[in-house]
């Protein structure tokens, strides 16, 4: 067959490629005479091109190239995550499909796009559409490049700089947008305050509710105390506090940490705190293998109460610096020097690096300038993120009485999405 224009070759492709996919496209440039060793080359890859994205089935996987991204996409994972009516129910965001029910050597059969998505054709006829945005939010490269949560990272210069607002009771109890803006300000920097709240254990506990569930603990739902050493707690006392991490004893230590100074009537008392993910980046920096060490050795922490009216035992396992491996993002310390307990999950060849990398970090979150104090009194509510900065306090004289609790970090988030969020 002879062809007698390049635009009557271009239709008869273009029919080819609609009616019979790769193959019968193939056949149909071969009895065309098209033989030139750039389009063999094309339909060997099998790719496809449009103003939006370019994309091609590789053997065993997807390469898609879009909004600035090349993205792989094994054909399980496309399959598993078909969003069409049968394979997922979009009123309940579950999942239909069941996944041990597809073939692991599944391949699509036939492709196309458009400016906005990607559709996939399975050798069982259905068909997948795929949203390219989406796809490149959900993509392993996507989330690889974009953190989980926005943060600033902090020094008390910085923090003192921002002039980060705190909220009003009144307005944080009665207005959406008051107690948006004040969970933003949490979740960017890991503090957040509360002013004009009265002076009572009954007002925290409905400031905290406005935020979240509270995560009841041995220590109680919400607890009251000064320094009558009623517990055995280092806290309990008027002693200076190092900055840590509260429960680090436990499997999942608590999330979110409240306070609230009722009363004191001496001198000193100042609450310190210091942000442990702005230290943490600067030992990445620095040294990535001590980054590396805090981020894999697990340690023990330990809680041992022997009290007539409490008795407690708690063992928490885990590193230092909890990061989401496809990145790097630290997303918890666990950090409490008076609560580490015997280091015996590291070998000997490993605990001089371990116990170098350790001082690395101390010495950042100890460092002056990462100080930020506080000196909280009635009224002034603080929220700390307690997967995030570490506090502490310095000695004090006379009688000081502070109540607070602990909140759930899942519930949270949750007010913080169902409020517009991203996080």
């Amino acid at each position: 067959m002879r062809v007698g224009s390049c635009a009557v070759t271009m239709a008869l492709i273009r029919l080819l490629t609609r009616l019979s996919g790769y193959v019968h496209l193939k056949q149909g440039l071969e009895c065309l005479g098209a033989s030139s060793q750039s389009t063999r080359l094309t339909l060997q890859r099998t790719v496809a091109h449009s103003s939006a994205c370019k994309y091609q089935l590789l053997p065993d996987c997807l390469e898609l190239s879009y909004g600035g991204l090349v993205m792989h996409f094994d054909y399980v994972w496309l399959r598993d995550h078909c969003r069409s009516a049968s394979c997922y129910n979009s009123k309940t965001n579950q999942r239909n499909l069941d996944t041990a029910s597809i073939e692991l050597n599944t391949r699509p059969s036939k492709s196309r796009s458009d400016e906005n998505n990607l559709y996939l054709t399975w050798p069982d006829g259905h068909i997948t559409r795929y949203n390219l945005t989406w796809l490149a939010q959900n993509s392993y490269e996507g989330q690889k490049r974009s953190a989980m949560q926005s943060r600033i990272l902090w020094s008390a210069d910085i923090y003192s700089s921002a002039k980060v607002p705190s909220a009003s009771w009144d307005k944080f109890m009665s207005c959406d947008e008051e107690l948006k803006n004040f969970l933003n300000n949490l979740l960017l920097y890991g503090i957040a305050f509360v002013e004009d709240v009265p002076p009572t254990q009954e007002a925290t506990e409905i400031a905290a509710q406005r935020v979240s569930l509270i995560r009841e603990t041995m220590y109680g739902r919400m607890w009251n105390f000064t320094s009558d050493f009623s517990r055995g707690d280092t806290a309990y006392t008027k002693l200076a506090l190092d900055c840590h991490t509260d429960t680090s004893y436990f499997q999942e230590p608590c999330g979110i940490q409240v306070f609230h100074c009722l009363r004191h009537e001496g001198t000193g008392g100042r609450t310190l705190l210091v942000d442990g993910f702005h230290a943490a980046d600067t030992v990445l920096q620095q040294t990535p293998d001590n980054f590396e060490l805090l981020s894999h050795v697990p340690i023990k922490h330990e809680y041992v109460e022997k009290l007539s009216e409490y008795r407690n035992h708690m063992i928490g396992i885990g590193p230092v610096l909890n990061v989401y491996p496809w990145n790097n993002e630290v997303y918890m310390i666990r950090y409490n020097n008076y609560d580490r307990s015997v280091i015996n999950t590291v070998p000997h060849d490993v605990v001089r690096r371990w116990y170098t990398a350790h001082r690395q970090l101390t010495t950042e979150l100890r460092r002056p300038d990462n100080k930020l104090w506080v000196k909280l009194k009635p009224g002034k509510v603080l929220f700390i993120d307690n997967w995030r900065v570490l506090h502490g306090r310095e000695s004090f004289t006379g009688l000081r009485q502070l109540c607070g609790c602990y909140l759930t970090r899942d519930d949270v988030l949750n007010t913080a999405r169902s409020l517009g969020l991203q996080v």
